[in-house]
C-alpha cells in the first residue's frame, strides 16, 4: 500500500496519526461557531435568536432546510433582516431537487441513492434561478446538494453573476466522506463542507488534513437519520476538526425538512447549552469566533 500512499501524499491527502490535532481556524481566530439548523420561517427563526440572547449563546449560524422557493419574498427579507439584527449568518437552501420533482426513482429504496441532486436541464435553470432571488434579497449564504450545481455557481460568483461574497455549503445529503471528495469540493469553490453525519473521529481528521474549508459537524440527529447524540465526542471535534461548525438541536426534529415550532425553536437553544456544557467542562480552552464576526457571511 506504500506506493498508494505516497501518491495521495504528493496530491495533498496524508494519513493523520492517532494524536493529530488541527492548527487551522477561522479568519477571526476562531476553533469553533454554533449553527442551528431546520429553521423554517422567520417565527421560529426570532424565537431561536430571543431564547439565544436570554441563555447569553450566540448562534453564528441559522440554515433553511426546506427550500428558498418555499419561502415569499417577505418571508426571506424578514429572516434576512433578523440575521443583520442579531449578527448571525443565515443559510438559504436551494428548493428544486430530485424529492420535488418529477421523480418516482428517489422515493424508492435504491432510488434513495439520487438523494436531493437535480435532474436534467431544467432543474439545474430553476436551482441557479432559486439562488438568484436569495441574493438579490440580501442572503449571503446558501446550502447547497448537488455538486454540478457548486461548479456553476462557483463560475458565476467569479464572473460576478452573484455576489462575490456569497458562501456555499453542501448538505450531508451529498452523501461525502473523505478527503479526496472534500478536496475536490474545495477546488470547486465550495467554502463549507457537511460531511455524512456518522463519521468516526479519525475520518473526520482525515478530512481536516486535506483542507482548509470549515467542516460542519452535527453534534445530534434527527430520527431519521440516525437520531445519535455525541455531544460527548464534541471536545474531539474541535480538537482534530477545527475550524468547525457545531450543527446542534437536530435530534428535536424529525426529519431534516422538519417544520420546526417556535416551541421547538426554544428547545434546539437548550441543546446548544448542553454542548457548551460539554466545552466549557472538558475544552475549556477551546476559543469560539467571537460574537458578530466580521469574518461571517452576514445577509446585506
Amino acid at each position: 500500500m506504500d506506493k498508494t500512499k505516497d501518491f495521495l501524499k504528493k496530491s495533498g491527502i496524508e494519513e493523520t496519526s492517532a494524536d493529530f490535532k488541527s492548527s487551522k481556524r477561522f479568519n477571526d481566530g476562531g476553533q469553533y461557531r454554533f449553527e442551528v439548523p431546520g429553521i423554517q420561517s422567520p417565527k421560529t427563526m426570532d424565537a431561536l435568536l430571543n431564547e439565544s440572547l436570554k441563555n447569553d449563546i450566540f448562534i453564528h449560524r441559522v440554515t433553511q432546510t426546506k427550500g428558498i422557493m418555499l419561502l415569499t419574498d417577505s418571508e426571506i427579507k424578514e429572516m434576512v433582516d433578523l440575521a443583520k439584527g442579531y449578527g448571525c449568518e443565515l443559510f438559504l437552501s436551494v428548493g428544486p431537487r430530485a424529492t420535488y420533482d418529477t421523480s418516482a426513482t428517489v422515493h424508492t429504496q435504491e432510488g434513495s441513492r439520487i438523494g436531493y441532486r437535480l435532474r436534467g436541464y431544467d432543474n439545474l435553470v430553476y436551482a441557479i434561478e432559486d439562488v438568484r432571488r436569495a441574493c438579490d434579497l440580501g442572503v449571503r449564504g446558501i446550502l447547497l446538494y448537488d455538486e454540478g450545481l457548486l461548479w456553476v455557481l462557483n463560475k458565476m460568483r467569479s464572473e460576478g453573476e452573484i455576489p462575490k461574497n456569497v458562501h456555499f455549503k453542501l448538505s450531508a445529503h451529498a452523501g461525502h466522506s473523505n478527503p479526496a471528495s472534500a478536496k475536490l469540493l474545495e477546488e470547486m469553490g465550495l467554502d463549507s463542507l457537511n460531511p455524512v453525519r456518522d463519521l468516526q473521529i479519525p475520518m473526520i481528521a482525515a478530512i481536516r488534513n486535506a483542507v482548509d474549508i470549515s467542516l460542519d459537524l452535527h453534534t445530534e440527529n434527527p430520527k431519521s437519520t440516525g437520531g445519535f447524540i455525541r455531544h460527548y465526542e464534541v471536545p474531539k471535534f474541535i480538537d482534530v476538526a477545527s475550524p468547525a461548525y457545531l450543527k446542534t438541536g437536530g435530534s428535536v426534529a424529525a426529519n431534516h425538512n422538519w417544520d420546526t415550532t417556535q416551541k421547538e425553536a426554544i428547545a434546539r437553544i437548550k441543546q446548544v447549552m448542553l454542548v457548551k456544557r460539554m466545552i466549557d467542562s472538558y475544552c475549556p480552552d477551546a476559543v469560539a469566533s467571537p460574537n458578530q464576526s466580521s469574518d461571517l457571511s452576514v445577509p446585506e
